[in-house]
């Protein structure tokens, strides 16, 4: 496996983040951090656990329970903080969170449904299903089975498909391979990968700090709510400060 270093050509801007700052009461979990995602880039975030990381991802989304947001957020050259969650979407911008967040007591193919549940082309949206049940076989032949009942590894499949139904032009990952299997992460790595070469912008949450920085065009290193370090993923895979802290080698 090897980074992912073809730049893509074009540099227009997707998200843009700058002076993020977010309080919890007393506790400043993001610090005033600058980010930016360009247009087909796939940008990971990676950092250890209580950085701010799934704290940034929430407030691009504006899904932040009780707490102070400050700073400047930008997607699709719109400011987007304070805008709903359910008009992200119907913007384009999907997530898929840490914890997958499935509806359990629905069918695999009722998820997927939900997943486009802002579209009306009945033609192409069964070719999309048609689509990422090719990609991940085994939602195909449990597509009529509640999501409740799957393995973790099944439910990130089926979380990842559901948010590529909104065919978004942001895709936000917040930690896929949690809690998986080797072979598991694997697989939802190769998707990962396969999506950003189809063009779709990503901005990916990962604590495999390896598997995320080979797949990157560029990467983040976010630690105590800062950002500390950025670069292009390859030269970050060979910095001897990330190989340290973060790849354990050194």
């Amino acid at each position: 496996m090897v980074a992912n270093d073809s730049q893509p050509a074009v540099r227009e801007n997707v998200l843009r983040i700058s002076g993020l700052k977010v309080a919890y009461g007393g506790i400043q979990a993001v610090k005033g951090i600058d980010l930016e995602v360009n247009k087909g880039e796939l940008i990971t975030l990676i950092g250890a656990n209580g950085a701010g990381k799934t704290t940034t991802l929430k407030a691009i989304t504006g899904t932040l329970p009780n707490c102070r947001v400050e700073g400047h957020i930008d997607y699709a050259g719109e400011a987007i903080k304070g805008v709903g969650s359910f008009d992200l979407v119907k913007k384009k911008l999907a997530m898929v969170p840490e914890g997958r967040g499935v509806f359990t007591r629905m069918s695999i193919h009722e998820n997927l449904l939900m997943g486009a549940y802002t579209r009306d082309d009945k033609a192409g949206i069964d070719a999309d299903i048609d689509k990422w049940f090719a990609v991940f076989p085994r939602l195909k032949e449990r597509a009529a089975q509640m999501a409740g009942t799957l393995s973790g590894g099944e439910q990130q499949m089926l979380a990842m498909a559901r948010a590529l139904m909104s065919h978004p032009k942001l895709l936000l990952l917040d930690e896929p391979s949690m809690g998986l299997s080797p072979i598991m992460v694997e697989k939802i790595f190769e998707v990962v990968r396969t999506v950003s070469a189809e063009g779709v912008t990503i901005l990916l949450v990962e604590q495999n700090a390896k598997l995320a920085l080979q797949a990157a065009h560029r990467g983040y290193v976010m630690d105590s709510g800062l950002i500390t370090m950025s670069g292009a993923g390859a030269d970050m895979l060979n910095d001897p400060r990330v190989k340290e802290a973060y790849l354990g080698e050194g």
